[in-house]
């Protein structure tokens, strides 16, 4: 009855975001092909895609609901944005130019910020973000650490939440699926007068899968994953809205099963991550300034249980471990809007309090008051795109050892700067270059961790380490892209140096610290390329778009200033790759096939003690889907949709991180009613 009553309350409210992208309609199929594309997220405020100076990344609508992908883990894995590490248990990270999001608890720790809307998510698990009612996701490669403040040091990812437009509409959805899956969706949207609202509810349940090798991985299914993203506006005022968006995900039990060499069979996690969001957005009405102020709080929570009655690595020690991050933050920033020039400056603060009830530190506190200001210039008719933006942090590291010693402050502030330049040579090219500075501050438990990990591999003591200095980034990239007719390509070359880079290192035989480790060099190339064309088939008109893009890594590694040889980077693969096509017609019908591809990738091996340096064996994975919608009389807007889709095509033994094995091949039906 609980998840019941919290789904209808979820698919029942509306609500709208805070930072809108403007996107053509859906009956647009080359949406990341125009050159009137509006993105956010590069400078804060609406501008054309063709003017951003620096590699962005845009997954459309259609996109996101040709794609199988559950979440936005699933779906950046099936995209090879950049390097996935995924779990059993509703765990995945995001790396980005050999840097990572965090996978536990808030965003502190990661390299890679996502947000929701334009403020931070308060996780790095993308495990946790849902793809239903999203209009879109943008994606930064590269530093935005003067749009968003620390930790957007490899990439900032930008889900965009859908806004209610047009006459309301119903829809509900109901899958199923291989390995006892099953999922129920529901959602309304539309606009009322000046009114607006779009809200999705979903609930799941999956039991054990098999892998690829026909091996059954017990307790990697999970029960009660729900969903929700509400959306409610209301335009005052030409141009003035207030708004509310909240966003909902937890899971009652997921199996946490460990490496299927030592599968635990009762291990789980309860987590859970929810945010309220209150904003306003509003404009003159000569449209020369535009302002945005708003105030968000949120929790994340993970609750681990480990009983002792199946413990085959002897770690299990039957008490529960609880990791809560209270978030809340503000914004106040305003925007002048010339036509030859743009200026945006604002405030933003930012509030974390974590507690966890075991390791130490116990309890700790992050707050940040950062200043931006940020510049665009248009030059030789609109040829030349000059930009450049500077932000200031202070910020302080709070922390309680344990429940008797007193309360350690640390404090500091970082200094970062970012220019960038377009030029478009013709109407369909365009040449870029960018530098970009970026930084990580310190977590609490580097700082002042103190706690005894044992197991049957042995003993360790972490120890936190009080003198760490922030960790700082300076890249320079450079590209060009090219949209014409349908065929859009973007080549990206960047080179990232990053110091004083915090590492765990063994300062005794059985001592572990974190210390500032010296330089790592991150050398690569991006690109992306498709091509979206008709095709006449069976006398049925189709929309073809095949596609492809990859990262390929020349240089990632680190240099120690004491002599030490240089060290591969571990956990980051040479090259990746995401190629397919997608089709689409008039009537309804839209197909996908996808093949993402993950090279060999240098990891250790925690089976064995002490753990040992191994080459992870690259992979690739195919997923198909397809769907058929049949209208209801003269209406494309409402009528039933038949969707299946196969994850997995090929049936192959993979896995994301060593031991670890992704399900074989998988099944999804689903039926869709729109209203």
């Amino acid at each position: 009855m609980r998840k019941i009553l919290v789904f209808l309350a979820a698919a029942g409210l509306v609500t709208t975001g805070v930072i809108r992208a403007e996107v053509p309609s859906e009956t647009s199929e080359t949406v990341r092909h125009t050159r009137k594309e509006i993105v956010v997220t590069a400078s804060r405020l609406e501008e054309l895609k063709k003017d951003v100076t620096t590699n962005v990344t845009i997954i459309s609508r259609k996109q996101i609901e040709d794609s199988p992908a559950q979440n936005l883990g699933e779906l950046l894995a099936e995209q090879s944005i950049g390097h996935i590490q995924r779990y059993p248990g509703a765990l995945t990270t995001v790396g980005i130019r050999g840097f990572r999001s965090d996978s536990h608890g808030n965003d502190l720790r990661g390299k890679i910020l996502i947000l929701i809307d334009g403020r931070r998510a308060g996780t790095g698990n993308l495990a946790k973000l849902m793809t239903e009612n999203v209009e879109r996701i943008e994606i930064i490669r590269g530093p935005g650490a003067v749009q968003y403040g620390s930790a957007a040091i490899g990439g900032v990812i930008n889900v965009i939440t859908r806004m209610g437009e047009g006459k309301p509409s119903f829809f509900a959805e109901q899958e199923l699926g291989t390995f006892d899956y099953r999922k129920t969706i529901a959602g309304v949207a539309g606009r009322l007068g000046n009114f607006d609202f779009s809200a999705t509810g979903s609930v799941a349940d999956m039991g054990d899968y098999k892998t690829g090798d026909g091996d059954k991985y017990y307790n990697t299914g999970y029960d009660d994953d729900i969903r929700g993203s509400v959306n409610l506006g209301y335009e005052f005022y030409p141009g003035n809205r207030i708004g509310l968006i909240y966003t909902h995900f937890e899971v009652d039990n997921a199996g946490q099963p460990g490496q299927l060499a030592n599968n635990d069979l009762d291990n789980s996690k309860r987590t859970s991550n929810r945010a309220i969001d209150f904003n306003y957005t509003g404009k003159s009405a000569d449209d020369r300034f535009s302002w945005m102020a708003r105030y968000f709080i949120g929790e994340d929570k993970d609750t681990w249980y480990d009983p002792v009655d199946s413990n085959p690595t002897f770690w299990d020690d039957g008490e529960p471990f609880i990791k809560t991050t209270d978030q809340q933050g503000a914004l106040a920033q305003v925007s002048y809007i010339g036509k030859r020039f743009t200026v945006t400056t604002g405030v933003d603060w930012l509030n974390y309090d974590l507690e966890q009830n075991d390791y130490s530190p116990r309890k700790s506190a992050y707050d940040d008051m950062g200043y931006f200001v940020l510049a665009k210039g248009m030059f030789f008719g609109q040829s030349l795109v000059l930009n450049a933006g500077l932000r200031y942090d202070d910020y302080s590291v709070k922390y309680n050892r344990d429940l008797v010693t007193p309360e350690t402050s640390e404090d500091t502030d970082s200094f970062v700067k970012s220019f960038g330049m377009a030029y478009h040579a013709s109407d369909h090219v365009k040449l870029r270059a960018s530098y970009g500075e970026g930084f990580r501050i310190p977590a609490a438990q580097d700082l002042a961790a103190d706690y005894v990990v044992s197991g049957w591999s042995g003993t360790k003591n972490y120890i936190g380490n009080a003198d760490l200095e922030p960790e700082r980034s300076h890249t320079v990239d450079g590209g060009i892209e090219v949209n014409v007719d349908g065929f859009a390509s973007s080549l990206t070359l960047f080179t990232t140096e990053y110091e004083d880079f915090i590492q765990q290192v063994d300062i005794a035989a059985d001592q572990v610290s974190w210390q500032n480790q010296d330089k790592a060099t991150i050398t690569g190339i991006e690109a992306e390329v498709s091509y979206t064309f008709p095709v006449c088939f069976m006398g049925c008109e189709l929309s073809m778009e095949p596609y492809a893009s990859g990262t390929y890594l020349m240089d990632y590694t680190s240099q120690f200033d004491d002599g030490s040889p240089d060290e591969t980077i571990k956990y980051i693969p040479e090259w990746n790759l995401s190629t397919g096509v997608r089709l689409r017609d008039t009537r309804g019908f839209s197909g996908m096939f996808n093949l993402a591809f993950f090279g060999e990738t240098e990891v250790q091996d925690w089976s064995t003690w002490p753990a040992t340096d191994v080459t992870k064996g690259g992979f690739y994975i195919a997923d198909m889907s397809l769907a058929k919608k049949i209208p209801f009389g003269d209406s494309t807007a409402s009528g039933v949709t038949i969707k299946g889709s196969v994850e997995n095509l090929f049936d192959r033994n993979y896995e994301h991180v060593l031991g670890y094995p992704m399900p074989g091949r998988s099944f999804k039906l689903g039926l869709r009613i729109d209203i």
